[in-house]
């Protein structure tokens, strides 16, 4: 197809509106969207279950929002910029210069529940079950705040679909965040919304929410342009990839223990 057949994206500010040195970032704000959706949502489970309440689950979310936002610079900075740390470690700490790395904010997350389950004297697979279910939906305000900006596309093709981004060049890409946001997201919140219906052993949630965002992410980076500076790596695979392989492991190995157990009780 013709170049001027292709959809041309909008270039969008990332900046909504200012108001003196406050500006409000359409990505902020789908952070924002991600975490008042968590409270509505895993709130209304709260009050289903007997061993929660509405406002222990706030607390609980609240102590993942701050291992998101922690766990997910630090993890972006050491996945993919260790050079430039090592160069600037304050580097760390200029996160107006943007960058948050899933994987990082997934350690970030379950270092805090870990916390919250010691303190609460809680199980702490009880509690990332608990959690599980509403990752996938903070996943897909973050997808949608990546279009918006116009980053983070896919790789060159000539799908009819495709679309010509302003930082990806005049040529038509994947729009790999859109592909992210339809099944790291919507899909996986689906499958884990029907799965939690049923009863199964402790784990078993959270076992499957890794192993279908392994899955869904090491799809994706099939269409997604690898980073710049990293390219593809090994067996020709990119970063995303590498880190979504032991996440597909683990959920597994969390489905097969958690069934062993299940079928004992």
């Amino acid at each position: 197809m013709p170049l001027n057949e292709y959809t041309q994206f909008p270039d969008i500010d990332p900046v909504i509106f200012s108001i003196g040195p406050l500006a409000i970032h359409w990505y902020g704000v789908m952070y924002l969207l991600g975490f008042v959706f968590a409270l509505w949502w895993g709130g209304r489970q709260a009050e289903q279950s007997p061993n929660w309440t509405r406002d222990k689950f706030s607390d609980l979310v609240f102590w993942c929002f701050l291992g998101v936002l922690v766990g997910g610079r630090i993890g972006y900075v050491i996945f993919y910029h260790f050079d430039l740390f090592m160069a600037d470690p304050l580097y760390l700490f200029r996160v107006w210069e943007g960058g948050m790395s899933f994987h990082g904010g997934l350690l970030g997350v379950i270092a805090a529940m870990y916390l919250y389950a010691r303190v609460t004297h809680r199980r702490f697979l009880a509690v990332g079950d608990m959690i599980a279910p509403l990752v996938p939906m903070g996943l897909f305000f973050g997808r949608m705040g990546n279009f918006i900006n116009g980053e983070l596309w896919g790789r060159v093709t000539d799908v009819p679909w495709a679309m010509i981004f302003p930082s990806g060049g005049p040529v038509p890409r994947h729009p790999s965040q859109l592909y992210e946001a339809a099944l790291e997201g919507l899909l996986l919140f689906a499958l884990l919304w029907w799965f939690q219906r049923k009863p199964h052993g402790t784990g078993a949630v959270s076992g499957l929410f890794l192993l279908g965002y392994g899955i869904a992410r090491f799809t994706v980076e099939f269409f997604r342009e690898p980073d710049a500076h990293l390219g593809l790596l090994s067996l020709g695979m990119s970063m995303g990839q590498w880190l979504t392989i032991p996440m597909i492991i683990l959920g597994i190995g969390l489905l097969i223990y958690a069934q062993k157990n299940s079928s004992k009780a």
